[in-house]
């Protein structure tokens, strides 16, 4: 895990494995897809994607709390991931993920950071119009409610209302952000365990359901 450092660590994990399918055949989501897009960032801007998402992305949406952190030197007043084991005791995930996050998720976040990211990217502050509509657009059908677009999930929630919504999933830690464009709702999950976050943003969105997502 101390050897993961860069996008292109990674590569001998999967480079010499043969294709699932075609490419355009259908959809599956993978991590590293995500690698393989972190490698281009790098390839474009000659920077490390740490640095260039962190001066790209969250300097501009003013994300003062968030960075790419590793393990072994975390801010006083970051959470730390926990695992469960079988008989019911935790230890911390520090031997269970990369060292340092990139292309593939593994930045540290705060739920006020990402109203200010979702502002920012709502508002064409990071992406043009067009660029932004673009991410967006359901570019796959994943199932009868749930779309793909570049990098965000699109979910139908019932005949009037959506989400479009990112997550991220590991051991010891789990993440849910979403933003409900009919009212234009933003709700975001952070928790410190495999799958906290799922059950709390569940009852949050049926909260709102229920009282039509006003806010």
């Amino acid at each position: 895990m101390y050897r993961l450092r860069r996008p292109i660590d990674f590569l001998p994990l999967f480079q010499d494995q043969k294709r699932l399918f075609t490419a355009g055949e259908r959809f599956h989501y993978n991590n590293a897809g995500y690698i393989l897009l972190g490698l281009v960032i790098e390839q474009l801007t000659k920077q490390p994607f740490a640095d260039y998402v962190t001066n790209e992305l969250f300097a501009r949406a003013q994300m003062t709390q968030s960075g790419y952190f590793r393990l072994d030197s975390l801010p006083a007043d970051t959470a730390i991931g926990h695992i469960e084991n079988e008989d019911g005791t935790w230890r911390t995930n520090h031997y269970a993920l990369p060292i340092i996050g990139g292309s593939d998720g593994g930045a540290f976040l705060t739920a006020s950071d990402m109203e200010r990211f979702w502002r920012s990217l709502l508002t064409h502050q990071l992406l043009s119009e067009s660029m932004t509509a673009q991410l967006f657009h359901p570019h796959v059908k994943v199932n009868d409610v749930a779309s793909y677009g570049y990098g965000v999930w699109l979910k139908q929630l019932d005949a009037s209302h959506e989400k479009w919504h990112i997550m991220g999933y590991d051991p010891g830690v789990s993440f849910h952000s979403a933003y409900y464009p009919q009212s234009e709702t933003i709700v975001t999950v952070l928790s410190n365990t495999s799958d906290g976050a799922y059950a709390l943003v569940q009852a949050i969105e049926q909260l709102l359901l229920e009282k039509g997502i006003h806010t």
